[in-house]
């Protein structure tokens, strides 16, 4: 699972502290991120209680124990919990919430407000290879949730890379796209032409599949060793 593999290297290399989870369903990266602080956030947990325990005892990983939970919106935790529950600065986001534009590109800005000059937003599901999965989630659940479903989240990345000039932001090859959004040489970053979020959200999955390499900023995953300092393996 390259996220997690991502995500818990940089943990490690930067000594981060405060992780954000938005979008846990049930638990599959979050149980196995070692942190000293982690937040969970989904609107319905796939898990009780008594998983968080054995969890934290199968995966010897008593952070689960320790972790703030928030089985909520990330639009209400953000309101609500972030600025008492965030211990000064988030160093790290996973972004895997509902797969759809205005939710992540929403949950991104949101992080961003509390991202440390040093932290890293990674939002997976970014670079979706087929129109199918690129649809929306009526549709998907249309078609009785089958087959994978990575949403337009593209199109929150073609956002930032348009109206955002104060981060740094590509996409890896690797785990469906995994974005990758920090402030580390953001400088004139802004370099696509879209003007607004209406424009954006009006582009098909046609015109993505054309300018692909372009728009994501799509770069290889071993990319991600030369960007962070890492020695990640890649299949």
């Amino acid at each position: 699972m390259p996220r997690l593999a991502l995500i818990q290297s940089l943990i490690e290399k930067n000594h981060y502290h405060n992780y954000l989870e938005i979008g846990v369903s049930i638990g599959t990266v979050f149980f196995r991120v070692r942190s000293k602080n982690k937040i969970a956030v989904d609107p319905e947990f796939g898990f009780n209680k008594f998983k968080v325990l054995t969890r934290a005892i199968r995966l010897n990983n008593p952070s689960n124990l320790s972790a703030n939970y928030f089985e909520k919106t990330s639009d209400a935790f953000f309101a609500e919990n972030a600025a008492g529950t965030i211990k000064g600065k988030l160093d790290i986001c996973l972004v895997d919430g509902m797969h759809e534009y205005s939710y992540a590109l929403k949950d991104i800005q949101n992080a961003l407000n509390y991202l440390s000059d040093n932290g890293v937003i990674i939002i997976h599901d970014c670079n979706p290879q087929k129109a199918e999965n690129a649809c929306s989630f009526n549709e998907w659940k249309a078609r009785g949730f089958t087959g994978e479903w990575n949403g337009d989240v593209w199109k929150s990345i073609v956002y930032l890379r348009s109206l955002r000039k104060d981060i740094d932001v590509f996409v890896a090859d690797t785990d469906y796209g995994l974005g990758i959004v920090t402030k580390k040489n953001a400088v004139n970053n802004s370099i696509l032409p879209f003007k607004s979020f209406e424009e954006i959200d009006s582009l098909p999955f046609s015109e993505l599949d054309k300018n692909r390499a372009a728009w994501l900023n799509l770069k290889p995953a071993s990319y991600l060793n030369e960007y962070f300092g890492l020695d990640l393996k890649f299949s």
